[in-house]
């Protein structure tokens, strides 16, 4: 997953340094659309995941619903982003119809190789889920770089995300290729149960990824090109420090699903993250210059006294990312509705704004009280333990019983 990080990281950087700050701020609006889109992925591989670790003994029939939910889910996925591909196109500002049609191409391998990482995550297979992410980073790197490089301009950039999306796929369908023997079946893991969850947990990190990637399209209402291309640049080393502790919520999840050590794994978890955090803002902070390289070079010089803040902002995403996860480990309704309201002030105190200071101060502030009201929340709930809403669905056994 460092790998997978860090390839994705340079494939940013490059994309920075050679499409210059008009071009890529257009990228990272599709970037940052995708990963909203990728709300879906996420949510199935956090239900296959989630079900696998919790019932091991039924992981034959969860499997075979996961895969059969993820090839229907990414079909209807695709068709719908094709459909609001001219919307896209105007919102994004992007001038270029190809472009937006790319995306919902895109989007189809993408939510695939959800439910494959889910099954693996969830059966702790560690080994051929790092291969899987491998496969999900690097090509992207190597074909991205060699396409811009060619043809410097966001089309070409985004065919190269394109052709690198879908090795990954290859890669968990050749892991996943060989049939399970049939175990002990459950009601509580047919199509429908599945189809459900997956919406939950979809909806619930949708609530996130708006929440997280909403600003640059603000951005990009708000200032002119060459500050929204800035902002977007400053972007880059937040969405590095939120990705970079990722390994964290993938190996603790599974751990998160369990009632007896949630507690202890949410305590660690967002310790791991904060160190990781605080690690980065105090090098932006010390070492402006050096993360200045990272981040796209000269021409974005006018954004280096404000890396320490972008640092700020992508720490609060990461651990507001882990509490969003704990969330759907433990099934809960109502915690998440604090996510979208946040979102809805962020985005109506970011409009009011002329600055790429104004913006990065609405869009922390926003971060930083929804990471208290969530952090008291969920410690409420590990102590307490919650209604039925806040629980995992009950087995059949349980219920008969």
């Amino acid at each position: 997953m460092a790998v997978m990080s860090i390839a994705t990281y340079g494939f940013t950087m490059i994309a920075a340094r050679m499409l210059g700050p008009g071009s890529y701020g257009a990228l990272v609006a599709m970037m940052n659309t995708l990963l909203v889109v990728s709300v879906l992925q996420l949510g199935l591989q956090a239900t296959a995941a989630r079900r696998i670790s919790s019932t091991p003994d039924h992981v034959a029939q969860i499997e075979q619903n996961i895969l059969r939910v993820t090839w229907r889910a990414s079909l209807v996925l695709g068709v719908v982003m094709l459909a609001l591909s001219p919307v896209v196109n105007q919102v994004l500002r992007l001038d270029s119809m190809p472009t937006a049609i790319l995306m919902a191409l895109i989007a189809v391998p993408m939510t695939m190789m959800g439910g494959q990482a889910g099954i693996l995550q969830g059966e702790r297979r560690w080994y051929p889920l790092a291969v899987l992410y491998l496969a999900n980073g690097v090509p992207r790197l190597l074909i991205g770089w060699a396409l811009i490089a060619w043809r410097p301009d966001e089309f070409t950039a985004m065919v190269g995300v394109a052709l690198g999306q879908v090795i990954p796929v290859l890669v968990g369908w050749w892991t996943l290729r060989h049939t399970r023997q049939p175990g002990i079946d459950t009601t509580d893991h047919r199509l429908r149960e599945v189809v459900r969850e997956t919406l939950h947990n979809s909806q619930a990190l949708l609530a996130f990824f708006a929440l997280s990637n909403v600003d640059i399209i603000v951005a990009r209402n708000v200032l002119d090109d060459h500050a929204a291309g800035l902002y977007a640049g400053g972007l880059i080393l937040s969405k590095a420090v939120l990705f970079l502790p990722q390994f964290v919520v993938v190996v603790a999840f599974p751990t998160m699903s369990t009632v007896s050590e949630r507690r202890k794994a949410l305590t660690r978890s967002l310790t791991a993250v904060a160190l990781l955090g605080a690690g980065a803002t105090i090098g932006a902070a010390v070492l402006p210059e050096l993360a200045m390289i990272f981040v796209g070079g000269a021409e974005y010089a006018a954004i280096e006294p404000k890396l320490w803040l972008f640092a700020i902002l992508g720490t609060f995403l990461s651990m507001l990312q882990l509490l969003v996860y704990a969330v759907i480990a433990r099934q809960g309704q109502h915690s998440i509705h604090l996510v979208w309201v946040t979102l809805a002030c962020m985005v109506a105190l970011g409009l009011t704004t002329t600055s790429v200071s104004g913006l990065l101060a609405v869009v922390i502030g926003a971060d930083a009280v929804l990471f208290a009201a969530l952090l008291a929340v969920s410690y409420w709930i590990v102590r307490h333990p919650a209604p039925v809403q806040e629980t995992a669905p009950r087995t059949t056994e349980a219920a008969a019983a």
